[in-house]
């Protein structure tokens, strides 16, 4: 299989390729699209843990400990 790549845009739901381009009829192709402003626009969301039940957050409860200078 040989494999060539073409730059195009898509224009009206339909691929426009770069001027000076020829396919033949029916020829068989592949899109990859590189760039989306689609997923430029998506909010980063970070999603935070929550306990299933309520009681355990006593699990979770924070233990400070003093040490001892060293001397």
């Amino acid at each position: 299989m040989i494999i060539n790549t073409y730059e195009g845009v898509v224009e009206k739901g339909k691929i426009r390729l770069k001027a000076g381009v020829k396919l033949p009829e029916n020829v068989k192709v592949y899109v990859i699209v590189t760039d989306l402003e689609i997923e430029k626009k998506k909010p980063i969301r970070i999603l935070t843990p929550r306990l299933v039940r309520r009681g355990q957050a006593a699990h979770f409860k924070l233990q400070v400990k003093k040490e001892k200078p060293n001397a």
